[in-house]
């Protein structure tokens, strides 16, 4: 077909899928604004015109387009080629992409009773989509005549990155079973689609439900006044004036299991926070463990697989779940040792305060901060005034600014979907416009727990122009009380870097396709850019350019920064303990050959005697309450945050053993990592930066879990490149 032809046949197909766009939204009632072009400021969504109302419609006519694309794709009369098949898949659904971005993004931040209804009706319709497309057998075809003539094509890089996730794609997902496993496939992923809404909605509705109502002032003995003042403030909202209320927020709770000398309210809110979703009520979570791996380790074997594990880690840097264990037991060891004369430091200011019982989980973080008080002369509440989130934002851009040459300018004339949330411009030195920026800090009952990054719409390329991205970040950080501002924590500080790391990745992305643009890398290589971003933080230099007194702007004294960084190994065997059985507790799960056929609880009880936990400490999440493997994206795969620790406490060292600004590296950093995103394997990618592949010594050096030094090991990974064939990015 010559390029008039292919050029009709386009505009004809446009013009017939937008008059059926036309036709099915007259049906809807009303333009729906999810449909339509934004008609918005950098095109971010009109979150002012979108209504509960507006989801499932717009769904539903994204998935109706997106077969037909895939039907013209399938259907083609022309040879298969890269340009008609592949491109053409990647380019298949955007409209749904958009859609399902905007409706998912709030599901998370700002959910209510009917979004959480449309999930469950949504869920299965896009779980079908997906079969659909991934077990149409004449695209499937099409796709490996693709991939069995790629040699021919002379592809470049990314193209034969895309052709290869392409092609991986369709093969994981089931494009080679036969078609009674196909229609089993199908059942097992509506199945876990339910499933997965279902647990993270649970854990939410527990957070959300529970209040330790404090009556008697005497019981807030120990806990700082700004939280105080919060508690009374829920309180009040809750129709409770006069009382103090505290919750399972992490702003909440935390701090009163920090700082309460009521030992048994710190027992009874604890017993509420490790008991999520084990409560025997409609949001227990038991039944929704065992039918989730169940499922899940039931699809690997159709795909042929041994475990869940094995097919996650085949698309891992890790490869094996073998690898991961080695990994976590190389740690496990010397932060096990560093827990014990952790809690050894505290049955002795236990005994000393006459308390006879064994160190208890809801003693640990009482007593720790007692401790670091002694030890070290560091109040955390004597931090906080230093840290305004203000001036924590202001200090990230400060250091995005140096690295990178980003400029922020804060958006007024833009929608956003809460009150709370910011909007910013991010432009390059040169003021080319790189991308928007979303910020959402503080919890609320409409918001889950934690914090994440995400994005409203994806880098990529487009008629040979940059498609800007749209990223957010979201945090649940402690509120402004009374009149002083928002004050952190130095954790909830690190957070902030963290999650702006995140986004840098996204916003500096330069791909050409969407599907490997920003963060789509695998998730053991996700952590790197945002983990890396922490360790700026701390360096006195970047201290003293953003720890500034909310009140009197006095920058923050050597004193205070000599103790913080004295301190910085402090309690960091509890901190790498608790992560690390969460980790086993993960594999344990995923790496089940046969139906878990046991009650969740003393599965974990098994899990964690294995590893031989000790009983004052609990793993970082529970089973009921493990949204990142449960509900999010890291089944077998939570592991990864240790792993790019590896990565980002060696990638720092070129830092540090240059300048925290040196130009060079900051420039090879940005063009071998963050602008690469998912176009080429992830250790070609890091040896291009670093020169090598990483040791593990400088994280355990910066955990101070190094003890008698040993020569440098690299860290026990099966690391061999998936494909070697890629354009080099050498500063």
């Amino acid at each position: 077909m010559n390029r008039k032809s292919l050029l009709f046949l386009s505009i004809t197909t446009s013009i017939l899928m937008s008059c059926q766009r036309e036709n099915r939204a007259e049906t809807i009632g009303d333009n729906n604004p999810l449909l339509a072009v934004y008609e918005t400021p950098y095109e971010v969504p009109p979150f002012d015109l979108i209504e509960n109302r507006h989801f499932k419609p717009a769904v539903m006519e994204a998935i109706a387009l997106q077969q037909n694309e895939i039907e013209a794709i399938a259907n083609n009369s022309s040879q298969a080629n890269f340009s008609n098949t592949i491109e053409a898949l990647e380019n298949s659904g955007n409209l749904l992409r958009r859609v399902t971005t905007v409706f998912y993004n709030l599901s998370s931040a700002n959910t209510n009773d009917t979004i959480q209804a449309l999930a469950q009706e949504i869920a299965p319709e896009l779980a079908k989509n997906n079969d659909n497309i991934y077990l149409n057998e004449k695209l499937f075809q099409r796709i490996q005549t693709v991939w069995d003539t790629q040699l021919k094509l002379k592809l470049n890089g990314e193209q034969t990155k895309l052709l290869e996730t392409k092609y991986k794609a369709f093969i994981r997902n089931g494009a080679a079973l036969n078609q009674s496993d196909k229609e089993r496939l199908r059942k097992i992923n509506e199945e876990l689609s339910i499933l997965s809404l279902k647990f993270g909605d649970n854990v939410l509705a527990e957070n959300n439900s529970y209040e330790l109502v404090v009556e008697n002032k005497k019981d807030l003995a120990g806990l700082p006044e700004e939280l105080i003042i919060a508690a009374a403030e829920e309180a009040e909202a809750k129709d409770k004036k006069g009382k103090w209320v505290f919750t399972l927020h992490n702003s909440s709770v935390m701090p009163f299991l920090q700082y309460a000398e009521n030992r048994e309210l710190r027992k009874k809110i604890w017993n509420a926070y490790q008991r999520r979703g084990d409560n025997g009520d409609k949001y227990d979570n038991r039944s929704n463990v065992v039918q989730l791996v169940n499922l899940r380790m039931e699809k690997a074997k159709l795909l042929g697989y041994k475990s869940h594990a094995d097919y996650i880690l085949e698309e891992r840097m890790a490869k094996t779940p073998q690898s991961v264990y080695k990994l976590l037991d190389q740690i496990w060891e010397p932060a096990l040792k560093k827990a014990k004369e952790e809690e050894a430091d505290i049955k002795k200011m236990m005994v000393a305060d006459g308390i006879k019982d064994n160190v208890q989980p809801y003693d640990w973080r009482y007593y720790t901060e007692k401790i670091r008080k002694q030890r070290y002369d560091l109040d955390e509440q004597e931090l906080k005034p230093y840290f305004s989130l203000d001036n924590v934002r202001e200090g990230i851009f400060m250091v995005a600014k140096n690295l990178y040459g980003l400029d922020f300018e804060q958006l007024t004339d833009v929608p956003v979907y809460h009150k709370d949330v910011t909007a910013w411009k991010v432009s390059d030195n040169m003021g080319n416009h790189v991308g928007v920026l979303y910020m959402d800090f503080f919890p609320r009952s409409s918001k889950r727990g934690g914090a994440w990054m995400t994005s409203y719409r994806k880098e990529k390329m487009e008629g040979g122009s940059r498609v800007a991205p749209v990223i957010s970040i979201v945090c649940n950080f402690s509120k402004p009380v009374g009149n002083n501002p928002a004050l952190l924590t130095f954790d909830e500080t690190t957070t902030f870097f963290h999650e702006f790391g995140h986004a840098l990745h996204g916003l500096l992305s330069n791909v050409t396709y969407e599907s490997l643009s920003g963060t789509s890398v695998y998730t053991d290589f996700v952590e790197l850019p945002s983990q890396i971003m922490e360790n700026w933080a701390a360096e006195p230099e970047v201290l003293k350019m953003y720890a500034k007194h909310y009140k009197t702007g006095e920058v923050i004294p050597d004193e205070l920064i000599e103790k913080l960084q004295q301190a910085a190994t402090f309690d960091q065997g509890f901190a790498t303990v608790e992560y690390l059985a969460a980790s086993y507790l993960d594999m344990d799960y995923h790496s089940l050959t046969e139906p878990l056929n046991q009650n969740v609880v003393p599965f974990e009880e098994e899990s964690m005697n294995k590893i031989g936990l000790p009983s004052a400490i609990i793993p970082r999440y529970r089973s009921t309450y493990f949204n990142h493997i449960f509900s999010g994206g890291y089944s077998a795969g939570y592991y990864s945050y240790i792993w790019s620790g590896v990565l980002d406490t060696d990638a720092f060292e070129a830092f540090k053993s240059t300048s925290l600004f040196d130009e060079k590296t900051a420039r090879s950093f940005k063009m071998n990592i963050l602008e690469r995103g998912g176009t080429a394997d992830p250790m070609i990618l890091y040896k291009q930066f670093r020169g090598a592949e990483p040791s593990i010594e400088p994280l355990l050096r910066k955990r101070g879990l190094d003890g008698n030094k040993q020569p440098a090991q690299k860290a026990e990974f099966n690391v061999k490149p998936d494909n070697e064939n890629l354009d080099e990015f050498k500063p």
